[in-house]
């Protein structure tokens, strides 16, 4: 049966094989989370909308498009609910095995704009000193602001 199923696999092969590998495997959400910073070293928080109430300080975070990189998530997540441009530095952050949710952070570095919140998810963005950071910041995320940095 095993040689059957190789030689098959190997008769199918291009777009066929991922077809396959596509209905034979798991589909995940990836939600990429940005820890931006300014040149003071100050941190990026958005007090989210929807987000249980107590707990709703964060950093910028939002699911990946089909066909977008991580690191473009990042960048339209910031504009969108901020208006702010970044820059992507280094992977933070990397954690699967939470059902079908895959969970990526990265450095980002500020680079240009002004803060304006207009948007339905987001009530609140401010600059933090990560020793400063607000009541209600969610636990996962004060640990990303409090990593050390290579």
């Amino acid at each position: 049966m095993k040689k059957i199923a190789a030689k098959l696999w190997r008769i199918i092969r291009g777009p066929m094989q991922w077809r396959v590998l596509w209905l034979w495997h798991s589909k995940f959400m990836v939600g990429v989370t940005g820890i931006v910073r300014d040149d003071e070293d100050r941190v990026l928080l958005l007090k989210h909308r929807m987000w249980p109430e107590g707990r709703q300080w964060g950093l910028p975070t939002g699911y990946a498009n089909k066909g977008e990189s991580f690191e473009e998530t990042i960048i339209r997540e910031v504009r969108e609910e901020t208006g702010l441009t970044v820059k992507v530095c280094e992977l933070a952050h990397l954690k699967s095995g939470y059902k079908l949710r895959v969970e990526v952070a990265y450095e980002a570095l500020y680079v240009s704009g002004q803060i304006k919140v207009d948007s339905f998810e987001i009530l609140e963005a401010r600059w933090f000193s990560p020793d400063d950071l607000p009541d209600g910041v969610q636990e996962s995320h004060r640990q990303l602001i409090g990593r050390r940095r290579p």
